[in-house]
C-alpha cells in the first residue's frame, strides 16, 4: 500500500503545478474541466488505494490462514512422529515379547519330549519289573513243586514274589529251629536264588496272638530268631550272598487271617520270603529331576 501511495503522490503534484501554472494562461471553462479531470483523478486514485488496501488485507488474511495451516500440519506432524515412535516401542515390545514366548514354548516342547521319553523308560522298566516277577514266581513254584499248599504256598503280591511258609513246615511250636524237611524247601529255594543274583531277598517272621512261655520273651523275640534261623541256613549252608538278604520279625501285627480261630491262628504263623529284582535303574530313573 505505502509503495503505491508513493507512486500517486509525485504524480499528483505534477498536476497540480501544471493546472495551477495553466490557470493563469487558459480560460475559465478550460480551467474548470482540468479541475473536473483533477478531481477525477483524485477519486481514482482514492478507489485504487482502497483496492490495494482490500489486496493487502486479504492477502495479510490469506498469509495468516497458511500459517494457521502451517502451524497445524506441523502440530499435526509432531503428534504422528510421537505416534510412530510409541508404535515403533510397542513393536519392539511384542517382537521382544514373542521372542520371549517363542523360546518358552520351545523348552516346554523339549520338556514335553524328555519328560515324554521318561515315562516311555519309566514304563519299559516296569514291564520288565513285571516280566522278572512273573519269571521268579514260575522258577519258585517249579522248585517247590514237591510241597503240599498247607506248608508253602507262591504268589505275587503288591508287584513283590512272596513264599509262605507255614510253620509246619519249617519249626517245631514255639522253637526257631528249622526242621529237615523246612531245611530242604530252604535249599530248594537258594538254588533258584543262586542262580539269579539280581533278586532281593526279605525274611519276614511271623507268629499268632497267642503270648509265647519258652525260652523267648514274647512273640517279637520269637519271630526275629526265627527269621533269623533261615537268613543262617540260606547264607551259611547253602552261600546266598548275605547282603542281598534282609530279615525282620513281625510278631502278631501281621495277621493274613483273624486269630480268633485255631485255622486262623496256623495261617498267621508263617515265614514270608518276599522276592523282588534289583530295582536300582527304576529308581535311579523316579530320583532324576525333571529336565
Amino acid at each position: 500500500m505505502s509503495n503505491t501511495m508513493v507512486k500517486f503522490t509525485p504524480v499528483l503534484s505534477v498536476l497540480t503545478t501544471g493546472i495551477l501554472f495553466f490557470s493563469a494562461c487558459v480560460p475559465t471553462s478550460k480551467f474548470n474541466a482540468s479541475q473536473m479531470a483533477l478531481s477525477s483523478a483524485r477519486y481514482d486514485s482514492a478507489q485504487l488505494a482502497n483496492k490495494v488496501k482490500d489486496l493487502q488485507s486479504q492477502l495479510a488474511r490469506m498469509a495468516a490462514d497458511r500459517q494457521h495451516q502451517i502451524d497445524s500440519l506441523s502440530q499435526e506432524i509432531a503428534a504422528l512422529s510421537r505416534q510412530g515412535s510409541d508404535l515403533k516401542q510397542k513393536n519392539s515390545d511384542l517382537s521382544a515379547d514373542a521372542a520371549t514366548r517363542q523360546a518358552q514354548l520351545a523348552k516346554n516342547k523339549q520338556d514335553l519330549a524328555n519328560q515324554q521319553a521318561k515315562l516311555e523308560h519309566l514304563q519299559e522298566l516296569m514291564d520288565r519289573q513285571k516280566k522278572a516277577i512273573e519269571e521268579i514266581k514260575k522258577k519258585m513254584s517249579d522248585a517247590l513243586v514237591g510241597f503240599k499248599s498247607s506248608e508253602l504256598s507262591v504268589a505275587i503280591k503288591n508287584g513283590k514274589v512272596y513264599v509262605s511258609l507255614q510253620e509246619n513246615l519249617l519249626f517245631p511250636s514255639g522253637s526257631a529251629v528249622v526242621n529237615p524237611k523246612g531245611k530242604e524247601a530252604l535249599g530248594k529255594l537258594a538254588a533258584v536264588l543262586n542262580l539269579n543274583p539280581d533278586i532281593t531277598v526279605d525274611i519276614e517272621g511271623h507268629t499268632d496272638s497267642i503270648p509265647i512261655h519258652a525260652k523267648y520273651v514274647d512273640n517279637w523275640d520269637l519271630s526275629l530268631a526265627r527269621s533269623a534261623s533261615i537268613v543262617r541256613i540260606l547264607t551259611t549252608d547253602y552261600r546266598v550272598d548275605p547282603t542281598r538278604v534282609i530279615a525282620s520279625g513281625h510278631s502278631q501285627y501281621d495277621p493274613v487271617q483273624p486269630n480268633s480261630t485255631s485255622e486262623g491262628r496256623a495261617l498267621n504263623r508263617r515265614t514270608d520270603i518276599i522276592l523282588s529284582p534289583k530295582l536300582d535303574e527304576l529308581y535311579r530313573l523316579l530320583q532324576t529331576p525333571d529336565m
